[in-house]
């Protein structure tokens, strides 16, 4: 048997991943209202990944080409200007969520809105907000919070949407608890077994402390308080520790509390705190006399200092844990574990017993089967973890002893993030039409790696109780849903029964792209007189090819011709995309050509052009949704353009065109009719531009509005329905007024 390198096993994975469908997808938010921006924040944790479930394989290898994938572990790199923000858990809060912006909704929004808040206050579901690129639905996403009130997790469907939504949910809500989390691993490879090539692949990772440092913030946030926001991957549906236990293992710190230095000591401990004689790190405490000071484990840079006199807490504060500068006073605080799930050693030897018992009926069943090679294989491996769990406390592949350690019935869920949050919070799936496919992958996926690793003898049956949740169970357990996507797919359209929103009309007045089929013949030729029309008006322009040979190729030709261009495909690192996305924003260069990678993800309003190649080509690449996708990739520019090179018009291509032709019809009516000028959204800014954090100075007569605000926002929302209902513009034209005098008040502006 022979064992595969880390570098051929992306190519290994495609059986397990073959179950799993679509292209990544995220979107940006109405014109220069956000910026695109990453946040991700810096951590020195010592965690041990157990029983935090292993990752979903897709999080790690690019199924399709998309420029946010793959890599994470230089992907974070590019995050390291904006390192800087402390947790939102050291903040005081009213407990209700307060809204920021420099805007009012406008367009689409307010009807949407409206809709929305209606539809969850009604008790239903599902939910699906259909919104154009451009129109604006996170902050449509951040309204509805704002009027609902609810605890919320956003759901996205790779790290670099996920970080995108956080930021712009941080710039939005900067009094409140917005959190972080994705899977905690740089890299992570599952063991796997290839029957037909007889190749065993080991398991490897690398853990990002950042990002345990973020998933410890975001499991706290969720306990303590109500007004959080998560903003999570799929990683959110694989087993965590029961919040319950949780829950009974924090400690619990207030001035005028009774404790001795020794007992708080014994109980840092039992959170699995190291003590720290000098330098505090993360998950440390050091003690001088009746002075404690404690570096959280999910905290940024404070640590909390505790000054205890005759066995009572007598004051509690905030210190810088580098330079011990006392920050501020504080009335009370709760220390959290140190990571989400960690066995003592006597737990682990008990565990050790329960496993041995099982290996013996599993080889008993092997042997009587004659299948004495995978009996001998299994008797080797699960062996050596048992000597490991007795002598060292723990194991490599400790998630496949889950069910032991967690003491859960396997026929249950398994515990995820989705218990931490609150029964009435809300849920928001980002680029539904992408996530939801992903999430009735993984159990699949998942599944299908186990069975041949049981049944070749390398893991015990029991392996399968640590699995990510099903879509069914999925379904059962989380809270009220709202699905966002331009394309939503069958799945949504079928559940939210009839109750989609559409979103259409750009606050900015900004159109759909004009869209033009031309004949393949000669599209060299026209492609360039095209884009030399573009390049000397200052523009930027889009080509999408179906292949990295042709991309490349195509590079060489356009680049001949006295252009400056640049080609990008998933051959490239993560670092290496965002400087060629930059250079494009910057002017380095006019051109970019791609393939899939421009289908979604690009905020670039200096792009008047985009040209897709061999339109008329079947497949998935070139379907409908796909190409509304590409085709929005320019409607941020007023000069939006998108041209189908295609010998013939295809079902998809007819679909995409009508689509985006029905859409225009209905913006220049709303432009018409409200006098709005169409404007390019501006110049983007790029991933390491800082979000300068500013002071919240409302008043508390601004909080104490809200409650009367908001139920008077209701009742003329209520009124709009019914206009909009009956078709009545006059109606509509003054509920959209009144409604804006009133979010002028409700919004922190």
């Amino acid at each position: 048997m022979r064992q595969l390198p880390p570098r051929h096993v992306e190519r290994a994975l495609g059986f397990v991943l073959s179950g799993v469908v679509g292209i990544w997808g995220r979107r940006w938010t109405v014109g220069t209202r956000l910026s695109g921006g990453v946040v991700a924040q810096s951590d020195e944790t010592a965690a041990h990944p157990v029983l935090l479930g292993y990752q979903r394989l897709s999080e790690m290898v690019d199924i399709l080409p998309d420029p946010r994938e793959a890599d994470t572990a230089s992907a974070w790199g590019m995050y390291g200007a904006l390192l800087s923000h402390e947790s939102r858990n050291n903040t005081v809060s009213s407990g209700s969520f307060i809204l920021h912006s420099q805007y009012t909704p406008a367009g689409d929004q307010p009807d949407a809105i409206a809709r929305l808040v209606a539809g969850i206050e009604g008790g239903a579901t599902h939910q699906t907000l259909k919104g154009i690129t451009g129109s604006g639905k996170t902050f449509t996403m951040a309204n509805v919070i704002h009027r609902l009130n609810r605890p919320t997790l956003i759901l996205a469907p790779n790290k670099t949407l996920t970080a995108q939504l956080y930021e712009e949910m941080r710039q939005f809500f900067p009094e409140n608890a917005v959190e972080f989390f994705v899977s905690y691993y740089d890299y992570f490879q599952p063991e796997m077994y290839l029957p037909a090539s007889d190749s065993f692949i080991e398991k490897d990772s690398s853990i990002n402390e950042q990002l345990e440092r973020l998933r410890l913030s975001t499991t706290k946030s969720l306990i303590e308080r109500r007004d959080t926001i998560v903003v999570a991957s799929v990683s959110s549906i694989y087993g965590l520790g029961d919040p319950d236990d949780y829950r009974a293992l924090q400690v619990h710190l207030a001035v005028g509390a009774p404790i001795t230095v020794d007992r708080l000591e014994q109980r840092l401990i039992n959170l699995q705190y190291g003590h720290a004689d000098r330098r505090l790190k993360r998950g440390t405490y050091r003690i001088d006399g009746n002075t404690v000071d404690i570096y959280p484990a999910d905290s940024e840079h404070l640590a909390v200092r505790v000054t205890l006199n005759n066995g009572v807490i007598s004051a509690l504060g905030f210190i810088d844990a580098a330079s011990g500068r006392y920050v501020r006073d504080t009335d009370r605080y709760a220390v959290s574990p140190k990571t989400l799930f960690a066995p003592s050693h006597t737990q682990a030897a008990a565990v050790a017993d329960q496993i041995e018992v099982e290996l013996e009926q599993r080889l008993a069943q092997l042997n009587a089967e004659n299948r004495l090679a995978e009996a001998e294989r299994l008797y080797d491996r699960v062996t050596n973890d048992i000597e490991m769990l007795r002598t060292a406390g723990y194991c490599s592949g400790m998630e496949n002893y889950a069910s032991y350690f967690s003491g859960r019935d396997p026929r249950l869920p398994p515990t995820t993030l989705l218990d931490y949050l609150p029964k009435d919070g809300l849920l928001f799936v980002d680029e539904s039409h992408v996530m939801m496919p992903q999430i009735a992958a993984m159990d699949k996926s998942d599944r299908a790696r186990k069975d041949t690793l049981i049944d070749c003898g390398f893991r015990l049956p029991s392996s399968k109780h640590n699995h990510p949740l099903t879509l069914r169970e999925f379904e059962k357990i989380k809270p009220q849903e709202i699905f966002v996507s331009a394309t939503p797919g069958e799945y949504e359209l079928r559940t939210s029964q009839g109750r989609v929103v559409e979103q259409v009309v750009r606050p900015t007045g900004l159109l759909d792209p004009v869209v033009e089929v031309r004949p393949k013949t000669d599209a060299m030729a026209d492609l360039l007189v095209e884009v030399r029309a573009r390049v000397e008006a200052g523009d930027r322009v889009l080509i999408t090819t179906l292949t990295k040979a042709s991309a490349e190729e195509l590079n060489d030709y356009i680049a001949a011709q006295g252009f400056r261009v640049r080609y990008l495909h998933s051959g490239f690192k993560t670092m290496e995309r965002t400087e060629i996305f930059n250079g494009l924003k910057s002017g380095e260069f006019d051109i970019l050509i791609g393939i899939s990678l421009l289908r979604e993800g690009l905020d670039i309003p200096e792009a008047s052009l985009i040209a897709i190649l061999d339109a008329d080509r079947a497949g998935f690449l070139r379907s409908a949704s796909a190409l509304i996708q590409m085709i929005g990739r320019v409607a941020r520019n007023v000069n939006g353009k998108a041209i189908l090179y295609a010998n013939a018009v295809t079902p998809a291509m007819t679909e995409a065109i009508e689509e985006t032709a029905s859409r225009r019809r209905r913006q220049i009516a709303y432009n018409e009719e409200n006098h709005v000028t169409p404007a390019s959204t501006g110049q983007t800014v790029d991933a390491e531009t800082a979000v300068e954090e500013t002071d919240s100075p409302h008043s508390e007569a601004f909080c104490e509005n809200l409650q009367e605000l908001c139920e008077r926002i209701t009742d003329e929302e209520t009124r709009l329905l019914a206009a909009s209902d009956a078709q009545d513009e006059h109606g509509m034209d003054e509920s959209r007024l009144q409604l804006d005098k009133l979010y002028r008040q409700f919004i922190y502006v």
